[in-house]
């Protein structure tokens, strides 16, 4: 099946859209509100066992498409690194870096995804695109810096880092996987690798569940039903119907929200100049949405043709 990125997205794209946007920046508040109890490699994996178990049901019933060899590869680029490292270094990050801060950090990925999407997949560095980006890239600077603390270590920095890094290489890996298989069955396969990648935390993990307290046991459940299987599910719907790049860039609207979720969760009373970055964001996001006017070309007059 191919995609249908040439077209402007549909009303249910735009929904998967604000759906995921919601679910990922709930997530960076909830790791912060149970990292207390949890250490990092033993919230990723209780966070992919739900989501494996979540789309496991949700997957039964429907068909089962057999990857390609080449499939198979991407499967473990998009789960090993997307789903197992990423979640680990965020979970580890968000231990030395607030939310605000590590939410601005990481999304560095989109442009990641926009040079890597135009590099691979022929998608090209469309004007508008690349303008939107810099702009929403200059609204999570302004966040990050009216939100980081003298607490800031280079170790947090480090972990945002490589989360974006694979967040990026999953994206990129995905969405050829997508144009055959149906993404419901490439979210559970990459989220069930993810989760054998962190096994190695199964002990851990066990520990921390007798001693934890109700509600951050709750929060692990929240993070693996809707910001994991809920959310990399609606992303892989709208992944199948955007462009890479295009889609990427839409995730500059996490840093806000998180602010805005902190402020009203946590009451983090955002400062004034993160609003304005929050703005600056949503702007970046709508100039990178617009599109290209392609001037008709120009007729050429022919000379008239002799008289016989």
């Amino acid at each position: 099946m191919t995609t249908q990125s040439s077209s402007p997205p549909s009303g249910r794209t735009i929904l998967a859209v604000v759906v995921t946007l919601l679910a990922w920046a709930s997530a960076f508040v909830a790791i912060r509100g149970v990292g207390e109890d949890f250490s990092p490699g033993a919230l990723a994996l209780g966070r992919l066992v739900i989501g494996s178990a979540v789309l496991g049901l949700l997957l039964i019933g429907r068909g089962w498409v057999r990857p390609t060899g080449r499939e198979w590869a991407l499967l473990v680029v998009c789960g090993v690194g997307w789903f197992g490292i990423y979640n680990v270094a965020l979970n580890a990050a968000e231990q030395h870096l607030d939310a605000g801060t590590t939410a601005m950090l990481v999304n560095i990925g989109p442009i990641l995804i926009a040079v890597f999407a135009g590099l691979l997949l022929g998608e090209g560095f469309p004007r508008w695109l690349v303008v939107g980006i810099a702009v929403a890239f200059v609204g999570v600077v302004l966040i990050g810096v009216a939100t980081r603390s003298a607490e800031t270590e280079l170790i947090g920095v480090v972990l945002c880092v490589v989360a974006a890094v694979t967040y990026a290489a999953g994206v990129v890996a995905q969405k050829p996987l997508l144009r055959r298989l149906p993404g419901l069955q490439v979210t559970f396969t990459a989220c069930a690798m993810g989760a054998v990648c962190c096994l190695p935390w199964a002990g851990t993990l066990i520990g921390e569940l007798g001693a934890a307290p109700g509600g951050s046991i709750a929060g692990v459940v929240y993070l693996g039903a809707v910001p994991t299987a809920l959310a990399f599910s609606t992303w892989a719907y709208a992944l199948r119907r955007m462009d890479a790049g295009k889609l990427g860039v839409t995730t500059y609207v996490v840093p806000p929200l998180v602010i805005l979720l902190g402020w009203l969760l946590l009451d983090e009373v955002p400062p004034a100049l993160a609003l304005v970055g929050g703005a600056i964001c949503l702007t970046g996001v709508g100039l990178s949405r617009r599109r290209t006017r392609v001037r008709p070309p120009v007729p050429v007059p022919q000379e008239a043709s002799p008289t016989v």
